[in-house]
């Protein structure tokens, strides 16, 4: 239970449902602000056009980041086919389109069907990762050529919850290190059509659930 008693230098672990538009660092900028913590820390990050769970870890507790990181995390979210932009998602603004004609419901159920279990996944080059000691996304903004390693990942659960074309909304549980876009651009290359991230939010991480979650606002609130 959070109060205005809470020692969160001793270590706490936060739930904290983050809003559109935030960086995962917004929010860890915050909660050290909101609570006095010298030490806080995010176990796993999300970006700012995504919302949902993000665990935060304060004092003592950060030392538990890892293994909240390595549990597997549950989204849910909106791809829109018969298009692409350099991010894989709305972060850039569309630079091809391509037909979907042809493309229904069972179409893309068979496809996404060949997503499951473990596979190589290729991360966006506009993504954190690091290519040559620099982040990717700071080479492509450069317009410069980025070429980032395959990656392990699994994935556990990939479902059609509503097909409305170009509109196709998702349920994915997967290993850590996935990244949506890079699934979104993938099942477009294998659609044939193009696909782009339109919408996402982490729901679950490991047994922890984003409804139990406080936003910032509610962790206000409970900390005054």
């Amino acid at each position: 239970m959070i109060d205005s008693n809470t020692n969160f230098n001793d270590g706490f672990t936060l739930l904290v449902d983050k809003k559109l538009d935030w960086t995962s660092f917004d929010v860890v900028k915050k909660i050290r602000n909101m609570t006095g913590s010298k030490k806080v820390g995010h176990a796993g990050t999300l970006d700012p056009l995504a919302s949902g769970l993000l665990i935060i870890c304060t004092g003592k507790h950060t030392k538990k980041i890892n293994d909240f990181q390595n549990l597997d995390k549950v989204y849910t979210g909106k791809f829109v086919i018969g298009a692409t932009t350099p991010s894989h998602d709305l972060e850039t603004e569309i630079e091809n389109s391509e037909s979907i004609s042809g493309i229904n419901e069972n179409v893309v159920n068979q496809v996404v069907g060949s997503f499951i279990g473990s596979q190589l996944q290729r991360p966006p080059k506009y993504s954190a990762v690091k290519v040559d000691g620099k982040r990717a996304y700071e080479l492509a903004r450069k317009e410069k050529n980025v070429l980032i390693k395959e990656k392990e990942i699994i994935i556990n659960e990939f479902k059609i919850l509503n097909f409305s074309s170009p509109v196709i909304e998702f349920y994915i549980s997967c290993s850590k290190g996935t990244y949506i876009r890079s699934i979104a651009r993938d099942l477009g290359e294998k659609l044939g059509c193009g696909a782009y991230l339109s919408e996402l939010r982490r729901t679950k991480i490991g047994s922890f659930c984003v409804d139990n979650a406080d936003t910032i606002e509610e962790l206000e609130q409970k900390i005054k």
